[in-house]
């Protein structure tokens, strides 16, 4: 273990998901017919980050079906997505099938997103002066990045992580993190079907930003923003302000487990043995057990 304590915590749809269309579904189907592309992807992507980050604690967390509470104040939050393939939905009892042998707690909210409970445990480690390692494929997640706070976020399927502190967000972004939801709250986010103010990308929203100070300066002097783009920003103060109370993480979630609950603790050889054998995870087991 590293000598200061880190909590590593996995946006476990999120990265699920990319695992998917990171791995070919047809090259992963057990002779039952079993999907697992996604499961073996997420977990060697899990375990390699085990080894490489030396985690001294560890979570998942996942969204549950239905609505959360921004579904409620937005209808139309995340709409236009395209249809979920057939071959992924089950995929997810798997990973958490795996995360039980492997003895790591996966956690979820009703009402609220995965990005929440990561915020929360970001916020919590904090406190509990931890480092923590975010590893989620939500550009929101950017908000989270502090010196002690770090976002891995997949550049290449789930292979390849970039490494997202308070310095690369600002090279990326034209924001520091803590500006980053009110950058997005402009430009709009597509992954949510949160339109931005037409016209204004995110070199105008930075520098607006910078100028007026914030976001709610700049809100509260619209009637001071020059040109077309001024206009347009004026003419979509709503969508502003929606989007940026929508893409605010909640920190203060009531969890059913607290950090120390979290520590990192032996696996189930057996257990996983059994798993990893009926899924035909030949590779993969003598990797993980290594």
């Amino acid at each position: 273990m590293s000598q200061r304590p880190t909590l590593l915590i996995v946006d476990g749809h999120s990265m699920a998901f990319r695992a998917f269309f990171a791995l070919p579904v047809e090259n992963f189907t057990t002779r039952t017919g079993q999907h697992t592309n996604a499961v073996h992807g997420f977990v060697s992507m899990l375990t390699r980050l085990i080894k490489d980050e030396d985690p001294s604690h560890i979570a998942v967390a996942f969204d549950l079906p239905g609505g959360t509470f921004r579904t409620e104040q937005y209808q139309d939050y995340k709409g236009g997505r395209a249809a979920t393939p057939p071959e992924f939905p089950g995929q997810v009892e798997l990973i958490k099938e795996v995360l039980d042998a492997l003895n790591i707690t996966h956690l979820s909210v009703p009402g609220y997103e995965a990005d929440d409970i990561l915020a929360t445990l970001a916020t919590s480690a904090s406190a509990a002066d931890m480092d923590a390692l975010v590893v989620s494929g939500d550009r929101d997640a950017m908000q989270l990045v502090t010196d002690q706070v770090t976002v891995l976020y997949p550049k290449q399927g789930v292979s390849k992580l970039e490494r997202m502190t308070p310095q690369a967000v600002e090279e990326k972004y034209l924001v520091s993190p803590e500006r980053y939801p009110e950058l997005a709250a402009l430009v709009g986010e597509h992954a949510d079907n949160l339109p931005g103010v037409p016209g204004v990308g995110p070199k105008t929203a930075a520098k607006w930003l910078a100028a007026y100070d914030g976001l709610d300066n700049l809100l509260a002097d619209a009637d001071s923003v020059k040109g077309k783009a001024g206009a347009s920003f004026r003419d979509h103060l709503d969508d502003v302000r929606r989007n940026r109370r929508l893409n605010a993480l909640v920190r203060d979630l009531e969890l059913e487990v607290g950090l120390d609950d979290l520590a990192r603790r032996s696996w189930d050889q057996q257990a996983t043995r059994q798993l990893f054998d009926s899924l035909e995870f030949r590779s993969l087991w003598d990797r993980v057990k290594a």
